[in-house]
């Protein structure tokens, strides 16, 4: 019995080399071949001379007028030349490169089709390929390397199909088969790979975008079930202490604030392990969220933990939240790699008695000598600079403690979908009252003198401003403007009336914490700085970022600049300076001055860049998928999420019997990945 989990060895004409370089193609069986699909098709439908234009990929159908030449040139180079008869009053010349043994196939008067390029200038044709079959249809061009051509993809396909086509069956249910008007598997494969018509292969193409997706999908809502199951720490917080806390901070939550305390303290009541992800955009108050959050959890008797992507980021939460608790029996301690050794040394045994019941760090938190007494909380900030192996480190560091994690980027709603599909998602999309928004412009590099006066005269009111530039030194490779060359003309342009500072990523830790503390108490009023200062930092003073080079930057790094100045109750500007080459980069830069909104921002974003480059590689979480694009097909994605839950909420979904087949299929490929590391 044939099944399509069968290796591709069983194949004929796949012994253990080839099979070896279809792996290269993650090829390994069957069903791994048979959705191994063609990334676009060639019309091979012939063509009538009165239908031909100059560049077009075309198919001719007629009969060999003249035997073959074969003529040399370059250094093992061939031209093979013949005429082709279209009919009794055309005749197109055809070249085929490099490929001589087609000469035993053309024969005069032989009746072939032959698809190429054609030259209307010369009246030519620059063969690509013969063509067994002249009746037309579609072609399938596939993704191949140097291992594995074109031809042999084509041709184990079409061996796999004829083969394996009855064992096909539907993965989709049949009731959303049904309701989305999708087509059956074994249908799908088939016109995917052969199809009738451009109608055939979209519907076939429609089809495999909603089948991966939901696949996927239902992968991920298996995970989340499952991480639901854990049993977790019900954490008893008190809800009188919980509300004084509330009550005594210096301003009122928003009511996007309380409804997402609301949903986190309900997850920690429960004995279930919390797995949620709070996004919300730049100054809308997650902090004290998490702070109250952790408060519950220390009302409960358990510890909280908070770690952060850098030290500077680290020590700003420790020294906020230090001031918040100062009325309440909370003992806030800071871990970072800089910590003293004496210091150290006197901490971690604290922290493993539980006489510390907040503490906050870097990475520090998930050393193997850091022991907790009863770590009930833990949560990540900016939580896609850590790796999923250092927030499960931080996880097994108590007794599968909950986890709230949080980002001031805003996640589009790809991403919302695939990297933190798992995830329960709170959204705080409330800035807090008072917050005047930001005024963004863009100018080119010969405005800057006048925007300069603008900045002396925001200084003179007793504000301050950050310059933000890309690089730290002049780089020959790369025209931007640097720091320190920044940092020296604004020296002469602004000193001694208004003092100012540098910093950057290559200062050593000490240095960062002094220049930032200086800039917040107001010694110096500008700071020129890299993109060092991007996440967390807080001077409410600072009303004005320069940034040099915007255009270098993607959106979402952008906002998050923008969002260092605003934090006051004083109006803010943000002003970019750039000279864009492309279309692309003046696209950004509009888009940043029509919007203040992160989440219209990160989805743009996406669109322009894709999620690798705005995460990195191997933090975007965004699976490479075969057939669907996350971001241009959102719609089917979202559909397919909201299938895939509805399937997976269905007690003995697994057992039903429109959902067998799917149930089989997942237990058989359950080593693909719904994350990436």
């Amino acid at each position: 019995m044939v099944s399509l989990n069968d290796a591709v060895s069983e194949l004929a004409g796949v012994g253990p080399k080839r099979a070896q370089a279809l792996k290269s193609l993650d090829i390994e069986n069957v069903n791994d071949l048979l959705t191994y699909f063609p990334f676009r098709y060639e019309d091979l439908q012939a063509k009538q001379p009165a239908e031909l234009t100059d560049q077009a990929k075309v198919t001719l159908k007629g009969t060999v007028a003249a035997a073959p030449v074969i003529s040399r040139f370059g250094r093992r180079k061939t031209r093979l030349n013949f005429r082709l008869l279209l009919d009794e009053h055309t005749i197109i010349p055809v070249t085929f490169f490099n490929q001589p043994w087609l000469k035993d196939k053309l024969e005069v008067g032989a009746e072939l089709a032959v698809y190429g390029r054609f030259d209307a200038k010369r009246q030519s044709l620059a063969g690509m390929k013969i063509i067994a079959s002249a009746d037309g249809g579609m072609g399938s061009i596939y993704p191949a390397n140097k291992e594995v051509r074109q031809g042999t993809i084509q041709k184990l396909v079409e061996s796999a199909y004829a083969t394996y086509a009855p064992v096909i069956v539907d993965l989709i249910p049949e009731p959303l088969r049904e309701q989305y008007r999708l087509l059956h598997r074994r249908q799908m494969i088939h016109d995917m790979h052969f199809p009738a018509g451009d109608a055939a292969a979209k519907a076939a193409r429609r089809t495999a975008k909603f089948e991966e997706f939901y696949l996927f999908e239902t992968r991920l809502q298996i995970v989340r079930q499952q991480d639901h199951t854990l049993n977790g720490q019900a954490l008893a917080y008190d809800l009188a202490k919980l509300k004084a806390f509330i009550a005594a901070l210096p301003y009122e939550l928003t009511q996007a604030q309380k409804r997402v305390v609301n949903e986190i303290c309900f997850d920690l009541k429960r004995p279930v392990h919390m797995n949620r992800l709070l996004q919300g955009d730049v100054g809308s108050g997650k902090t004290v969220v998490a702070a109250i959050a952790m408060y519950a959890a220390i009302t409960a008797g358990a510890q909280a933990a908070l770690m952060a992507p850098t030290e500077i980021l680290a020590e700003q939460h420790a020294n906020n939240l230090a001031k918040l608790f100062a009325d309440f029996p909370v003992n806030v301690a800071l871990l970072t790699g800089a910590t003293k050794p004496a210091a150290r040394q006197t901490l971690l045994p604290q922290i493993a008695n539980g006489t510390v019941n907040l503490i906050v760090g870097t990475h520090a938190l998930i050393q193997p000598e850091v022991a907790y007494h009863d770590l009930g909380l833990a949560v990540v900030d900016e939580q896609h600079r850590f790796g999923v192996n250092q927030r499960q480190a931080l996880r097994e560091k108590g007794r599968q403690p909950d986890v709230l994690a949080m980002t001031a980027t805003p996640i589009p709603r790809t991403l919302a979908i695939t990297a933190y599909g798992e995830m329960d998602v709170s959204v705080i999309n409330e800035l807090p009252a008072g917050r005047q928004p930001i005024k963004t412009t863009w100018i080119r590099s010969n405005q800057v003198d006048a925007t300069l006066r603008q900045v002396k005269a925001e200084l003179s009111s007793g504000s301050q401003a950050y310059v933000v530039t890309p690089l730290i030194e002049e780089s020959e490779a790369v025209d931007m403007k640097n720091a320190e060359a920044i940092y020296a003309r604004f020296k002469e342009e602004f000193e001694p009336t208004y003092k100012v500072g540098l910093l950057h990523g290559r200062m050593k830790n000490d240095e960062k914490n002094a220049v930032m503390d200086a800039f917040k108490a107001n010694e110096f009023q500008v700071l020129v700085a890299t993109t060092v200062i991007e996440v967390g930092v807080d001077v409410p003073n600072a009303t004005v970022m320069l940034i040099y080079d915007a255009d270098h930057f993607g959106l979402a790094q952008l906002h998050q600049l923008r969002g260092r100045v605003g934090r006051g109750q004083k109006a803010s500007a943000c002003i970019l300076i750039a000279d864009p080459k492309n279309e692309l980069a003046v696209e950004r830069m509009t888009t940043m001055t029509s919007t203040n909104d992160g989440f219209v921002l990160s989805q743009k974003d996406l669109e322009l860049r894709g999620p690798g480059d705005i995460l990195g590689k191997k933090q975007s979480g965004v699976p490479d998928f075969k057939v669907g694009d996350p971001v241009a097909d959102l719609n089917i994605l979202s559909v397919a999420q909201q299938a895939a839950k509805e399937t997976v909420a269905t007690p003995d979904w697994a057992e039903q019997d429109d959902n067998l087949a799917l149930a089989a299929f997942l237990s058989t490929t359950a080593h693909q990945n719904t994350t990436m590391d």
